[in-house]
């Protein structure tokens, strides 16, 4: 325990995330060993058949083992793989439990948001289900700092807080101190800083796990929005979202989630601006799931097709654009499936925008440009990002005067397009 004692970590990293660092290092040495163990079995199961009886000798046939024989010595030489790292993991985590409720309080840092951010990202739900401590809780934040959900603790980290409150909620990966341009010029601060100087919003930023379903994280947020609403220092007069890319649909489940909860805050929700997100899918979530299948279907490579389905219970949700919990419960999420999405109209009762963006230079307009839309901002296509769909059912139905294309701007340019603000600034103004 004192090989910590007077040791100095980095800004970027926390005992608990050595913790949680350790905990990922040894399930994935646990999955490497796995996975070699099933690659060199179904070799194993392969060459094996054509000599039948005297063949399965060396193999194990049954159902859903690897085809390495756990009494042979390859069987053996991978258990003890296993149980040294299971021993040695445990070991570690006993200690780094006790050490790191000792070490106090600690600042973070850009560099370690941005890490635990794609951590969740990729992992996240992953994360939540082994209590990792690198799995990210669902918080509001202002300046990069959590906030107490309480009338006297916003009174005193808000004393200007306005009437009209603006809630900014980031995509995949992400996390709210990107809303921060890097080398910020002139007035252009982040938008929601932005706003607050020019239409009087009081700005704060939704902080959470993006690798968790979207229902799972609309429920929280629209839990977490009745409590803001009602603890904020003041009466609250307009309630705007500014969301990019996956907060769009985690803005999309809370609200449908609020309206069969009876939430007040509804009530107070004016504007709802969508930048950038995948409101029918993803393309390069399809083309994961493409891959799954392709290694899947072969029986020497079938177990690579666990690698790709590390990827989180978010990301996947990224295919079609999933916001209901009714479109992934109870259904294997890395098979390849149509689309069968319950329909979800924009809510009613407030204005709802959406900003695409397209590589391409401006053109004719990009209903007549075949390579923005599918290319979009690189990420999301232009049909997407605009809510259109051949189904009417599906089609979001956004009227002409609140779309917008930036041309020439990637997806994570959205965040910071002086164009994109003046254009958002117009909208709420």
């Amino acid at each position: 325990m004192n090989i910590f004692k007077n040791s100095k970590l980095p800004g970027y990293l926390h005992l608990s995330d050595i913790q949680g660092l350790a905990q990922l290092a040894a399930q994935a040495t646990l999955g490497v060993a796995d996975l070699a163990e099933k690659v060199q079995g179904n070799v194993y199961k392969t060459v094996a058949a054509p000599f039948g009886p005297a063949g399965q000798k060396f193999v194990d046939r049954g159902a859903g083992k690897s085809g390495v024989n756990k009494y042979g010595i390859t069987g053996l030489v991978y258990g003890s793989v296993k149980g040294v790292t299971r021993l040695a993991a445990g070991g570690v985590d006993a200690v780094l439990s006790r050490v790191a409720p000792k070490s106090g309080p600690q600042n973070s840092s850009p560099q370690r948001e941005a890490v635990l951010a794609a951590l969740n990202g990729v992992l996240g739900d992953r994360l939540q289900e082994t209590i990792n401590p690198l799995a990210i809780e669902m918080s509001l934040r202002h300046n990069g700092e959590s906030l107490v959900v309480d009338k006297a603790a916003l009174a005193r980290r808000l004393p200007g807080a306005t009437s009209k409150l603006l809630v900014l909620v980031h995509g995949l990966c992400m996390n709210d101190l990107q809303w921060r341009p890097k080398n910020p010029s002139g007035d252009l601060r982040d938008f929601g800083e932005s706003l607050a100087k020019e239409l009087g919003y009081t700005p704060v930023y939704l902080h959470y796990n993006s690798g968790l379903h979207t229902s799972t994280n609309g429920g929280q947020f629209a839990a977490l929005l009745e409590q803001l609403v009602k603890a904020w220092p003041q009466p609250v007069q307009e309630l705007s979202l500014l969301v990019h890319s996956m907060g769009g649909l985690v803005a999309r489940s809370a609200c449908h989630s609020g309206a069969a909860q009876g939430h007040s805050w509804l009530g107070k929700l004016k504007h709802l601006v969508f930048l950038g997100t995948p409101h029918h899918g993803a393309p390069l979530e399809r083309v994961g799931n493409w891959v799954d299948v392709v290694l899947g279907s072969n029986v020497v490579t079938r177990p690579f097709a666990r690698i790709g389905q590390i990827r989180s219970a978010g990301i996947t949700d990224l295919r079609h654009g999933h916001v209901l919990q009714d479109d992934w419960q109870g259904a294997d999420r890395f098979a390849p499936a149509a689309d069968s999405r319950t329909p979800v109209p924009l809510p009613n009762g407030m204005a709802c925008y959406a900003v695409a963006a397209a590589v391409g230079a401006a053109g004719s307009g990009y209903k007549s440009q075949a390579g923005d839309q599918l290319l979009g901002d690189g990420l999301v296509p232009l049909s997407s990002a605009l809510g259109q769909h051949a189904d009417a059912a599906r089609e979001l139905g956004f009227p002409p005067e609140k779309q917008w294309v930036a041309r020439e701007t990637g997806h994570m340019a959205l965040l910071h397009s002086p164009a994109v603000y003046a254009q958002v600034k117009s909208w709420l103004s």
